[in-house]
Formats: structure tokens, sequence, C-alpha cells
């Protein structure tokens, strides 16, 4: 069993081997979560050191503070609709580098900095990769508040278990004021693709944490070293 200092120390050997990717000129995404947040630190020390960026777009209002906090200069997709690389997360890896996203509800504006992106890059620990996706990880899929009731009993229908987000008591907003509805599957996803069709086709859903055929390698920290990941051909 993994500790938690462990995994702290692995993340962060994650995000300083992302960062050797950037290259002077670039312009980036950069993710949510601890992991990132542990890239993010590594990025601004190579900053400090003379690497040079045109910009980096933040995932989430809490990238875009921890960002700023440490003097990296900050671009958004207007300015910049094509990134030269994103770096992220994730909650669940498989074999074949499909991914559930969205743990800390960013999901939507993660598959958007990834979509935009030449390369996507994954960084994380050990405990992310599974055999199967939905192995421990829910699939977030954002949703209009509107439409919340109907979206519940379409997604029921296709075999998941929902939850209505919740923190601190209250029902967790996004930061595009979107709800999110956890699916937990019981036997775990067979086919992550289908699903995700059948989730896009819901009238009311925004997007899911499904993030598939989009990572080129994921970089794996683990108290043994790291690992590189390369996408199944």
């Amino acid at each position: 069993m993994q500790h938690k200092s462990d995994s702290i120390t692995a993340k962060q050997m994650a995000g300083a081997e992302a960062v050797k990717y950037i290259e002077n000129g670039m312009v980036i995404g950069i993710g949510s979560g601890t992991t990132s947040a542990c890239m993010i630190q590594a990025l601004a020390q190579r900053l400090s050191e003379g690497l040079t960026i045109m910009g980096a777009v933040p995932t989430s209002q809490a990238t875009a503070q921890l960002a700023s906090s440490l003097g990296i200069p900050l671009t958004n997709l207007d300015a910049h609709p094509q990134l030269d690389l994103a770096i992220d997360g994730a909650d669940e890896i498989d074999s074949r580098l499909r991914l559930i996203k969205g743990g800390g509800g960013a999901l939507l504006r993660e598959k958007i900095v990834a979509t935009s992106s030449h390369r996507f890059i994954i960084i994380a620990d050990t405990t992310k990769l599974v055999p199967q996706l939905g192995y421990a990880a829910p699939v977030p899929v954002e949703t209009i508040p509107f439409a919340m009731t109907p979206v519940r009993r379409r997604l029921e229908a296709l075999g998941a278990e929902v939850r209505l987000r919740q923190r601190d008591g209250q029902i967790f907003r996004t930061d595009n004021g979107n709800i999110i509805l956890d699916c937990f599957f019981a036997n775990h996803i067979a086919d992550p693709e289908t699903l995700d069709t059948n989730i896009h086709a819901i009238v009311g859903v925004v997007e899911t944490g499904l993030f598939l055929n989009m990572a080129e390698r994921a970089i794996i920290g683990s108290a043994g070293g790291l690992q590189i990941l390369p996408k199944a051909q």
C-alpha cells in the first residue's frame, strides 16, 4: 500500500518529468488537481532557471490562482486557440491510456484545453492505474442544473448509480455554474467509447469525464522511479 508521503513524492516526480517536455516559446495548457499542482511548481522552477513560454491556459480558477501566485504568465484560448502542449492529471488510467478525469470538477475546461492542444500528456502516481475504467472512480457528468432529474433518470437507464456531487453539504457547482452527476458502475466499464456516446446523446449533458483516445503518453511516478506509458497503437 502506498503511503501518502510516497504518493506526494511520486506526484512531484511525475510533474518534474513532464515539464521537461515544455520548450521555449510554447503556449501550454496546465491542468487541475494535486498532481498538476506539483507540475505547476516544477514549471515555476524551470521559468526561474531561464525557460520562457508565451503563456499558460489554466483549466480551473484554482489552477489560475496557483500559477499566478508563482509568476507563471497566463493566457486564454481567445488569444491562443491552438496550444502546443497540455499537461494534466487523471483519476483513472487504463492500459490504452483511456482516462476518467473530473474528480476536482474541472472536466469541461480540462477537455477543452486538451482538445485544443497538439500534444496531451498525463501525469499520475501508480494508484491511478486500473485494469478497467470505473474500477474505483465514478464517471463525472457535467450537467445543466435545469436538466438534473431527466439526465439522472437517463443515466440510471444506462446502468449507473448516480449521485449528485456535493461539497460541505452544498450542491457542488463547477466553474461554469453547472452541476456534476457522479456515475458509478458496479461491473466497471466494459466499453467506454459506447458509454461516452450514449451519455453525450442525453439532452442536458454538457460533458463527461471520459477522456478517450486523447493522451499521447502517461508519466507515472512511484516509489521505484518513473514509468513512461505510450499510447497503445
